[in-house]
């Protein structure tokens, strides 16, 4: 890394990426975009830049593996991306964005039957497709009435209204059927 005037100039074997600087880059891949340095990590190979507006909260940062970069074009020298003076974060909208994640992380959990087998955790995941369902332990509750206990067959079923327990029923006996086809051709 040197220093030309103000820029920090960043090697890349031959190629020379400045910090600030704005560049219209080809990939390997036929991408096109334009991107402002923020740095470059030399002994992983990755260009770091940033893309969107120059003003406001909302930007793009893309990791890009130096090699997958077919051509490239410097079209202006800008101020340093990072400029702490110029940095926004908005907190709130971060924090909605964690605790949006973790509520999802958290139903996803309680879809995850604990104690039960692969073949009960499949079934659980069939009857999710086409109706509301949770675990109970090792029960399968679906409807919050319908109840399917080990070890998952139609006999199993009890409680609802008859035509919610015929529904659960058969979708019990399609999915058994998938699981002994999909066994079968191992």
């Amino acid at each position: 890394m040197a220093t030309e005037g103000s820029s920090i100039i960043i090697s890349s074997g031959s190629e020379d990426f400045a910090v600030g600087c704005l560049l219209s880059i080809k990939t390997t891949l036929g991408e096109e975009f334009e991107g402002q340095v923020m740095t470059f990590d030399r002994p992983s190979n990755i260009l770091v830049s940033q893309e969107g507006p120059k003003h406001g909260p909302k930007r793009n940062i893309r990791f890009l593996k130096a090699n997958f970069i077919k051509e490239f074009s410097f079209l202006v020298q800008a101020e340093d991306p990072l400029d702490i003076k110029k940095c926004y974060i908005d907190l709130h909208s971060l924090q909605a964005r964690e605790e949006l994640a973790l509520r999802q992380a958290e139903a996803d959990a309680e879809r995850i039957g604990v104690g039960v087998t692969a073949e009960a955790q499949s079934i659980f995941d069939a009857l999710s497709k086409t109706l509301p369902v949770r675990w109970d332990k090792t029960v399968i509750v679906v409807m919050n009435e319908v109840r399917v206990g080990s070890p998952y067959l139609a006999e199993c079923v009890s409680g609802g209204t008859p035509a919610a327990n015929d529904r659960v029923k058969k979708v019990l006996e399609l999915e058994r059927k998938r699981l002994q086809a999909r066994g079968a051709s191992r």
